[in-house]
């Protein structure tokens, strides 16, 4: 999708970005994907955090937010403490009725660029462990296996284990 414009996230755009959270996690569980997101788990306030916090970008085609990611800039309940190497990708989404497939690669690419900019050598993301055409779809972008986190906390649910999964950014991403 060519016509896609990338941005911080802002107070306006947090309906949005339940409304594209719940519609991905409604889409997971049509396709038999369980344990990994539902629908109503994180509302406003969550992506209101996120954005004190680290960064919320979100993807526009025709004035309409098709997308988006969460970026931080630590995650210790994944990885423990960290020097500061990486970047964190967090809730990758798509709007699957608006945009055309690919699209979901692109925003990575875009979060893989962002923290490429801020002179950090690593993208890191994880996914439920049982999520196998997840892991599966991160590593054909390139990233690898570099561990599990067992019982990592959720917000509004259990700990689950997850697959740690990272990618070298480099200068071809600046």
């Amino acid at each position: 999708m060519d016509d896609l414009c990338f941005r911080l996230a802002a107070d306006a755009d947090l309906p949005a970005l339940v409304r594209l959270r719940d519609d991905a996690a409604r889409w997971m569980l049509s396709q038999g994907v369980t344990g990994q997101w539902q629908p109503g788990e994180l509302d406003g306030d969550h992506f209101r955090r996120v954005m004190e916090s680290g960064q919320v970008w979100v993807a526009e085609a025709a004035d309409r937010v098709v997308g988006a990611w969460e970026l931080w800039w630590d995650d210790e309940d994944a990885w423990g403490p960290q020097p500061p190497t990486a970047g964190y990708v967090h809730r990758l989404m798509v709007d699957r009725r608006r945009v055309p497939p690919g699209t979901g690669r692109q925003l990575l690419r875009a979060a893989e660029r962002r923290v490429a900019e801020a002179g950090r050598p690593l993208v890191r993301l994880d996914c439920v462990a049982t999520n196998g055409r997840l892991s599966a779809y991160y590593l054909n972008a390139g990233y690898r296996v570099v561990g599990r986190k067992e019982g990592k906390p959720q917000p509004g649910g259990t700990p689950k284990a997850f697959t740690l999964l990272e990618k070298s950014v480099g200068d071809d991403l600046r």
